[in-house]
């Protein structure tokens, strides 16, 4: 597929808009409602000018909390209410098994476009045949590090947990004593919340305990690795990671990390581009690297994530609706995510882009994260997900707290798991 760029790509996009849905007769105004971390915000009307030049229309931003759990406790509030008033959601990878009977189905309308993105996401957003989101940007996360303090203290980047949990203490313990009191060795998402499962799952699989519900439905996150994996974590707070890390979601990380008071911090792709803004204190001065594994295991564990955009069917706008999310999932918007805000394209011709690669050069480099990449058990467990990583969430954050060991948590967490699937999932 070729890529156009600047006014063809203008242009054409365009031209197919009102090919397929025609001038419209009266302009309307849509509202999209969506989670919002770094600068998506203020990126979201240069975002969709093209589209609004286009056929008229414009489109309102509802920004949402960062939390993806608070964010889905919403959005089911208004589905369930029959919210008229918002158009379109922007949805997480996991959530379209229970939120499918509420989404307009998109198949016939992107019967063109969805060929072009990769296949495993697009069947990710397809429930009982109904293509009920489309893609928007996929994401994975890496390990960030600190390129200059790793050279200065003689360190190579660590590819186990192990390694990394020593290297961390070394390089904090040494510039604490050259008077930098305030940094830290490693920085994540502690905080009791969908982050902290998407973590958790990367410590456990990556020391060889599964994958909390096994693709087949087999519950199987109570076992020694998976409670090895915790307390390994557990042995993190308070000496590599600040006591404050089991409040920290992305941005708190991000924050920490940005202001250069981090040697290592997990994070998300998007974290990358505002790291080397002209506002950051570790501009140029870090890499990533796919995350480490551990307790002897020789796999990576990265969480597959991304964002979607769905049409509610309770939309009182849905031909224009379905025309912004066609230009959301499109190769224009995707490309101008990647360059402004280092999203990571779904189009998979996007990845031999020539501008994206000058623009954010560790876009095409992503792909190695995404070797490892590990889904959720959201497609085993269906409609019980979001309770399942509750539980999930819940059992970590306890036992990080010091709320019991990873052994007493882990078995009480599969009585409960084993309560909520009942008879089948």
């Amino acid at each position: 597929m070729m890529i156009m760029k600047g006014r063809a790509l203008r242009a054409t996009a365009t031209a197919a808009m009102l090919a397929v849905f025609g001038a419209p007769v009266m302009a309307e105004e849509l509202f999209y409602v969506s989670g919002a971390v770094g600068k998506a915000v203020e990126n979201f009307d240069a975002l969709v000018a093209p589209w609004e030049e286009a056929t008229g229309n414009t489109v309102t931003l509802v920004p949402m909390p960062a939390s993806t759990t608070d964010q889905f406790g919403q959005y089911r509030l208004w589905l369930a209410a029959g919210a008229a008033d918002i158009d379109l959601y922007q949805t997480d990878v996991i959530w379209a098994p229970q939120l499918a009977d509420h989404f307009v189905d998109l198949t016939e309308a992107a019967k063109d476009l969805a060929p072009t993105h990769f296949p495993s996401i697009i069947e990710s957003q397809t429930v009982n045949g109904k293509l009920v989101a489309l893609p928007i940007f996929t994401d994975a996360p890496a390990l960030y590090y600190r390129k200059d303090l790793l050279e200065k203290h003689g360190a190579t980047v660590p590819t186990t947990w192990e390694e990394l949990t020593a290297t961390a203490q070394m390089i904090q313990d040494k510039e604490r004593a050259e008077g930098k009191a305030d940094i830290w060795g490693f920085v994540w998402q502690g905080n009791a919340y969908e982050g902290l499962t998407c973590n958790a799952l990367e410590w456990v699989k990556s020391f060889g305990g599964g994958q909390i519900v096994e693709p087949d439905g087999t519950i199987s996150i109570n076992n020694e690795k998976a409670a090895m994996a915790l307390e390994t974590v557990k042995g993190w707070v308070g000496t590599i990671s600040p006591e404050g890390v089991l409040a920290y979601q992305e941005e708190e990380a991000r924050g920490v990390w940005q202001t250069g008071n981090a040697v290592f911090m997990r994070n998300w792709p998007y974290a990358y581009g505002l790291g080397n803004g002209d506002d950051s204190a570790v501009k140029g001065l870090f890499d990533v690297a796919p995350l480490p594994t551990g307790g002897g295991n020789d796999t990576s564990a990265a969480t597959l994530g991304g964002w979607n955009v769905a049409v509610s069917k309770y939309s009182t706008k849905q031909e224009a609706a379905i025309s912004l999310a066609l230009y959301l999932a499109g190769p224009e918007a995707q490309k101008q995510r990647a360059i402004n805000e280092t999203n990571l394209p779904t189009i998979v011709a996007l990845y031999d882009d020539p501008d994206i690669a000058a623009a954010q050069p560790i876009i095409p480099r992503w792909k190695d994260v995404f070797l490892q990449a590990v889904p959720r058990p959201s497609a085993p467990t269906k409609g019980k997900y979001n309770e399942v990583s509750a539980k999930f969430w819940s059992a970590v954050h306890n036992t990080l707290s010091g709320n019991g060991s990873a052994a007493e948590n882990l078995e009480l967490l599969e009585v409960e798991l084993t309560d909520i699937k009942g008879s089948g999932w």
